[in-house]
């Protein structure tokens, strides 16, 4: 057995050794190279891809998932502290179905369903179906606020109030809800959706009001609108509209000053402030205007007339005379006299027209400015006098087209209170340019290191292979074959000298080396 070990190391190393240096390299580079692929890709295709299936996860899922799993003989990974759960890639899909269905996952909280799971079979005392039932009734509370919108966990408690015959209905305990959530990260709700809160927990628990639910966050208090019966002005959606306004028309101002200014110093040579005060106040104003026709001696159209006119004659019946002058007159009373006939007319008319009857319904739309301040500060390097004061008289322009309905003073002197255009070296005040830069000559300098190390070993790699073939090639001319002439096979000595002369002629230095292999040997 050793004979025939010791036979087929001398055939490999015989098989090894009629090769050069330079192609041994190549054979063993090539064999390497192939046993790496196969392990490669051996590991790749049977190695077992896991997903992240669940994270985030309270202790009690993470318990109930893991028993799952064991159960079913499926394979997991877990990680960030046993709050996420990996499975394989090609059951993943099966697993979350399963998990879902049965309702594993329910972030720490119990339902209703809960309650007939554990009941016992010789029933359950009163006490312990109140705890139950308030358990039951936080779980449910909870889900229902994790079913909405960027919410990661939800702890609720509520209090229900004790039933009593013996208090009035005035005098009873109200039910009392908390409620602290986590949202995820950069997640904020808005106003909308903090009243949706409210419901919910409004909807779920009898006899609640908004004004006994109290809503906390990792930032503080959510706070309903005043629709809801709670909360201030400044909490609701009303405040976030009006400053999304306000903030959205300080950018706009801003980004048009800075196209306006990028040509003239540079973007990196300038920078602007805007604040501004808006007035949000809508209203509504009609106009009832009667006006004469014009070209119609202030007159209208007419539209109807009527006249009346009335003739009266008759006999004069006045009393005349000298009071009590007669014999048979009363003292100080006239005495009768000759009467005369009277006449009178009378005329009447009414005349109607028609005038110019205007309404008008006037609607006074808000967002008007009520007071601005623009303040701009460019580098002073290259900037002239000149240059700052053309620059301060378009910003004023600008100021006085904006402010014109605010009913303030729009002159020169009052406007140069309001915008302002400052002059200043901006070199060293950059502090995190500075370490920008810093760090950008050291990534520089990293690189740079890295590609001299890289061309340093390739240079190296490169000398070794061609020393190796100069090498090669120095041997390859050192162990020049010799010449041999049979001869045995020659008759004479003619035929020897002959064959010397020919190769003497065909190859003189093979000629040379002959005779210095006969000279050596002998």
């Amino acid at each position: 057995m050793n004979e025939k070990w010791a036979q087929v190391r001398e055939k490999l190393l015989g098989f090894w050794n009629q090769y050069s240096k330079a192609q041994k390299w190549v054979l063993a580079s090539t064999a390497a190279l192939l046993l790496f692929a196969i392990i490669l890709l051996t590991y790749l295709f049977t190695r077992t891809e896991y997903e992240l299936a669940f994270q985030n996860l309270d202790s009690s899922d993470a318990a109930a998932i893991i028993e799952y799993l064991d159960g079913n003989g499926i394979g997991y990974k877990l990680s960030d502290a046993g709050t996420s759960i990996s499975v394989p890639s090609a059951s993943s899909s099966k697993v979350k179905v399963d998990v879902g269905s049965q309702g594993l996952v329910q972030n720490g909280s119990i339902g209703f369903p809960e309650l007939s799971k554990s009941s016992s079979a010789i029933g359950t005392t009163d006490q312990e179906f109140k705890v139950k039932f308030r358990n039951a009734m936080n779980g449910e509370i909870q889900q229902l606020l994790l079913s909405k919108q960027g919410i990661s966990k939800v702890k609720a408690i509520v209090t229900l109030p004790e039933d009593s015959v013996f208090l009035n209905e005035s005098d009873k305990d109200k039910a009392i809800a908390a409620v602290v959530m986590t949202f995820k990260p950069g997640f904020r709700p808005k106003q909308e959706e903090v009243d949706s809160y409210y419901n919910l927990v409004k909807s779920a628990v009898p006899n609640l009001d908004i004004k006994d639910i109290t809503i906390s966050s990792s930032t503080g208090d959510l706070t309903p609108s005043s629709q809801l019966g709670g909360g201030s002005a400044l909490g609701g959606a009303l405040y976030e509209t009006q400053f999304a306004i306000q903030t959205e028309f300080e950018n706009t101002l801003k980004r048009n000053i800075q196209q306006f200014l990028n040509p003239i110093v540079g973007m990196d040579n300038m920078v602007v402030s805007v604040v501004s005060a808006l007035n949000f106040d809508k209203k509504n104003s009609v106009e009832s205007l009667v006006q004469p026709l014009p070209d119609n001696d202030n007159k209208g159209i007419e539209i109807s007339r009527e006249e009346t006119n009335e003739t009266y004659q008759g006999q004069d019946g006045q009393s005349s005379g000298v009071a009590g002058t007669g014999e048979t007159d009363i003292s100080n009373y006239p005495s009768a006299g000759s009467s005369g006939s009277t006449t009178s007319e009378k005329v009447h008319s009414i005349v109607n027209f028609e005038v110019n009857r205007t309404t008008n319904n006037i609607d006074y739309a808000p967002y008007k400015v009520k007071d601005l301040s623009i303040n701009v500060g460019v580098n002073s390097e290259n900037m002239t006098p000149e240059k700052l004061a053309e620059i301060q008289g378009v910003l004023l322009r600008s100021a006085r087209v904006l402010l014109a309905e605010s009913g303030l003073d729009l002159s020169d002197e009052a406007l140069t209170q309001r915008v302002s255009v400052l002059s200043q070296s901006f070199a060293g005040t950059d502090v995190s340019g500075g370490g920008a830069s810093a760090s950008t000559y050291w990534l520089a300098g990293a690189g740079l290191l890295a590609l001299a190390l890289i061309g340093g070993g390739g240079y190296y790699v490169y000398r070794r292979r061609k020393a190796a073939q100069e090498a090669a090639e120095l041997e390859a001319m050192t162990q020049v074959q010799m010449p041999t002439i049979d001869i045995d096979s020659v008759a004479s000595e003619s035929q020897v000298r002959k064959q010397l002369e020919s190769l003497a002629k065909r190859k003189p230095d093979e000629f040379v080396n002959l005779l210095r292999t006969w000279l050596v040997d002998e």
